[in-house]
């Protein structure tokens, strides 16, 4: 189980987006080997003009980025100009973006396997997620359901997100 954490948008699109929200995991591990953590980013679809409108916003916002939805796994790190960033330090993971700005905190393993990789998995839904509500704890089962629906994978943007930290 984990918590979902708020972020905060640009005023632009603020309004249109409504809440979004950033939620941290990890796989299991295959052959005794950790895998990358994941990121997932999203809206509640409670912005001033509903759901379909949010998820309209979302792509808009993305593509400006250069991060286009149902597209190929982006590499942050082979694309310098792109402005995402990760911070990830004290338990903490520090995501910045144009239009996207989240602090979560994040599980020791999370911090740990991401220290490791080097970088995480970071999908951004077009799609939103009325029941991922922030400050509310989500089980398995439910983030699962979402993040790994194929509607919600293919409408997506995917990207490789290196990790730095306050260490070097």
């Amino acid at each position: 189980m984990t918590s979902i954490n708020t972020a905060s948008g640009t005023v632009q699109y603020a309004p249109l987006l409504g809440t979004l929200s950033v939620i941290p995991w990890t796989s299991d591990p295959s052959n005794g080997q950790r895998n990358a953590p994941f990121l997932l980013a999203y809206s509640l679809g409670d912005g001033r003009e509903g759901p379909e409108a949010g998820e309209r916003a979302m792509r808009t916002v993305l593509e400006g980025i250069g991060l286009y939805p149902g597209g190929d796994v982006v590499d942050v790190a082979q694309r310098p100009s792109m402005a995402i960033t990760l911070l990830v330090e004290a338990g903490q993971a520090v995501l910045t973006m144009p239009y996207l700005n989240a602090q979560c905190p994040v599980p020791p393993e999370w911090e740990a396997d991401a220290r490791q990789a080097g970088r995480i998995y970071f999908l951004v839904a077009t799609r939103p997620w009325a029941e991922g509500r922030p400050g509310q704890p989500v089980s398995a089962e439910r983030l699962r359901a979402f993040a790994g629906d194929a509607a919600v994978l293919s409408t997506a943007a995917h990207c490789l997100l290196p990790v730095s930290s306050l260490r070097g």
